[in-house]
């Protein structure tokens, strides 16, 4: 006969098993409204971004979308973008008809590289019946676009990722190797890419490497190419363009305590 102390630790395991707590039918209720007005909220700042950058609507305050981007939003050129394009993303599926629909910018992320329409919608709709009906995580919906796209070729790569530069003979990244850069946008074979301090086309997959960088990772580098691409229009001086160029080369997605100093100096100096 069981006592209370073995009951105590059954209990106990069950809760070490199961750290997740039911909702009630009302607390459920609230959080589906919630996330959908979250959910709507991104796609409502893709559509806004895409209509402020075609229309140039930034032009009365800063030259370029993406300063305008920075000072404005607090984000990167990149991350407007990936909103615009998971905008025009979720659009299509929608039109199309997919009774399930994305509620993030990262779970569309992947489909990116499908430039037709009819494509995405596919592919979307193969990652939904993988997850039996319901809204398929990142990794599922990227591993389907893989599939779709093995015969011609395999890109690991996706949109917003960090990737890892490797020049070898490519005169295209002479001065490159070691550098990060963040993907921009992608075809079957190739990436561009933003570095540090330019942009570069039709990088060839096989002159980049996988950094297995999380979401928040990626963020990490892309918020540290905002605040070096504030710094790019200041006429600086041989010694600070050295440190912009070693956070260039950096191998993780984040700044040790020493290169944030040195990049916060530079900052106070000529911002």
């Amino acid at each position: 006969m069981p006592t209370i102390d073995d009951e105590v630790v059954s209990e106990q395991n069950n809760q070490f098993e199961n750290p997740f707590q039911p909702l009630s039918e009302a607390e459920l209720a609230q959080k589906q409204e919630l996330e959908s007005i979250v959910s709507s909220a991104v796609w409502s700042a893709g559509r806004a971004l895409r209509e402020l950058r075609d229309k140039k609507l930034y032009r009365d305050t800063h030259q370029s979308f993406a300063v305008y981007c920075q000072e404005t939003f607090g984000h990167s050129r990149q991350k407007s973008d990936y909103l615009i394009v998971a905008a025009n993303i979720y659009e299509n599926l929608k039109d199309s008809g997919c009774e399930v629909l994305p509620k993030s910018e990262f779970q569309v992320r992947p489909l990116g590289v499908l430039k037709k329409p009819p494509l995405q919608v596919e592919a979307w709709d193969k990652a939904v019946d993988i997850c039996n009906g319901r809204v398929p995580k990142h990794q599922i919906v990227k591993q389907v676009v893989r599939e779709m796209t093995r015969e011609d070729a395999d890109n690991p790569f996706e949109l917003g990722e960090v990737v890892g530069i490797v020049a070898q003979d490519n005169p295209q990244l002479k001065g490159k190797n070691g550098c990060w850069g963040i993907v921009t946008a992608l075809t079957i074979t190739t990436c561009d890419l933003q570095t540090w301090d330019n942009e570069l086309e039709a990088i060839e997959i096989e002159f980049l490497r996988e950094l297995e960088y999380t979401e928040e990772d990626c963020q990490a580098i892309q918020k540290l190419h905002g605040r070096i691409e504030r710094l790019q229009g200041a006429e600086l001086e041989k010694t600070a363009k050295g440190v912009l160029r070693l956070l260039g080369k950096i191998d993780r997605p984040y700044l040790t305590p020493l290169e944030e100093e040195m990049l916060k100096l530079v900052e106070n100096i000529y911002l």
